[in-house]
């Protein structure tokens, strides 16, 4: 499986970058949900991240949407 660094964008995870998986065109995934392992137990919280139009010149972005409580977005 071929991988893509990404950078998060806003929320929790700002200026965190991360390798996630590649679609067939080279792209990270369109929408990704990260926990971040940092984070206490009972604050344990789903962030939504959705992929920006087009990689620019440091690659790809991936931009906060929102948070939910854990297991919510499943």
């Amino acid at each position: 499986m071929a991988l893509v660094r990404v950078r998060f964008v806003g929320g929790p995870a700002d200026d965190v970058a991360r390798d996630l998986p590649a679609d067939p065109d080279g792209a990270p995934p369109r929408r990704w949900i990260l926990r971040l392992p940092e984070q206490s137990p009972t604050d344990v919280a789903d962030h939504l991240y959705e992929r920006g139009d087009r990689a620019g010149p440091e690659g790809w972005t991936m931009r906060y949407v929102r948070t939910d409580p854990f297991g919510a977005t499943e």
